[in-house]
């Protein structure tokens, strides 16, 4: 015998325990993992006073 052939009651008790309260919140923040793309190279944002001449002064 199906739930709902039991009667109302019993069909509407099974909707109810299948279905009666919502899914435990998730916050905004556990929805996204940050990784960092590459690794950090520290030789390429060392600054040069005199790259300015190299590249213009060609």
């Amino acid at each position: 015998m199906r739930p709902a052939q039991a009667g109302p009651d019993r069909a509407a008790a099974v909707r109810k325990a299948r279905f009666g309260k919502l899914p435990e919140r998730i916050r905004p923040e556990d929805m996204v993992e940050e990784q960092a793309t590459t690794v950090p190279d520290p030789a390429r944002d060392n600054y040069n006073s005199d790259e300015w001449l190299i590249r213009h002064a060609v």
